[in-house]
């Protein structure tokens, strides 16, 4: 029996996150999942054994899905290896097939070893600076990020550099107050590097663990974006050498293709190491998960799946894929 096979056999088994993390997960891939399988069912309908039609049907069902076209191609291509392999597959394997394969997918990237929200014991304080366009969540997974990482016993402090949008500095206070960490900030208009540089010399100060600086989701044009990252990377490396040691995208997952366009820039723009997915719930467009992980290799490390405070979780692929296809 393979790997995947086992992991993802019928048989009951504990899960990895949280009972409550999990009834999150499953509960905010919801949709997702009805949406996916209703269209699933259509594809082989009438069908007794996986052919040229069901394939093509099925890369259908997973291109509107939100999965992607690349991504999509991977999947059917092996699916045709084991097809060719086995000489016959039922339309009753598909399901256990598509599961195998999209693991096994996700398991060529780096996302999804961690359960818990933790950091590095050799970098304090620990520095993450996010990026993403206006509407994203962007400053709600910052407040959540906050949270999680004060309730397992860190000290985050954190910075509102985004001083270009009138009403980012004051809905990240609230998120501070919310939450009870620290904030530095400075007036609408500020130098977005000064701010960091003050956030990270009150966070050595301090001694905090964790710090999360917030950025402008935009500016008048993309070379300005990439210009003024690049600089608060730049400032803040005079503080702490080797800052930031995380540059976190957020896309918002319930606008689907939206979303890698939105990550094709800001990968283009700065060096995004991580990724977060937001709005998951509330969406059948949780397919995106599973292309942005494929196609960007970059890991995918937070995945927003409600509103509560604690809904945004640690992304890890096997309980992923496990209530996509639960």
């Amino acid at each position: 029996m393979s790997f995947f096979k086992r992991i993802f056999s019928s048989e009951k088994k504990d899960p990895i996150i949280s009972e409550e993390a999990k009834q999150s997960l499953d509960k905010g891939l919801e949709q997702s999942k009805t949406s996916f399988f209703s269209k699933l069912t259509k594809a082989v309908a009438g069908k007794s054994k996986v052919d040229d039609e069901v394939l093509d049907n099925l890369e259908e069902v997973l291109v509107s899905s939100d999965v992607g076209v690349e991504t999509t191609l991977k999947i059917i291509t092996r699916i045709e290896e084991r097809v060719a392999q086995d000489k016959y597959l039922g339309t009753d394997e598909l399901n256990l097939i598509l599961r195998e394969e999209i693991a096994g997918l996700l398991s060529e990237t780096k996302s999804g070893e961690e359960t818990e929200f933790t950091i590095p014991a050799n970098k304090k304080p620990y520095v993450i600076m996010v990026v993403g366009v206006n509407g994203v969540g962007k400053t709600t997974t910052i407040g959540k990020l906050a949270y999680q990482f004060k309730n397992a016993g860190y000290n985050v402090v954190l910075g509102a550099a985004d001083t270009f949008r009138a009403a980012a500095i004051d809905q990240l206070q609230i998120w501070a107050d919310r939450v009870g960490v620290p904030i530095v900030k400075q007036q609408m208009g500020s130098d977005p590097a000064s701010v960091a540089f003050d956030t990270l010399q009150s966070a050595v100060t301090q001694n905090a663990d964790v710090v999360i600086i917030d950025t402008a989701g935009r500016l008048h044009n993309k070379v300005n974006l990439m210009n003024e990252l690049t600089k608060v990377k730049r400032v803040m490396q005079k503080v702490i050498e080797d800052a930031p040691h995380d540059v976190l995208l957020v896309l918002d997952g319930s606008t689907g293709q939206n979303a890698f366009e939105q990550a094709k820039q800001f990968t283009a723009a700065t060096e995004v190491t991580c990724l977060a997915v937001t709005k998951l719930d509330g969406t059948a467009k949780g397919g995106v998960v599973i292309g942005i992980s494929d196609q960007f290799q970059i890991p995918v490390k937070y995945i927003g799946v409600g509103e509560s405070i604690t809904d945004l979780q640690v992304f890890n692929k096997v309980e992923f894929v496990d209530s996509f296809f639960k």
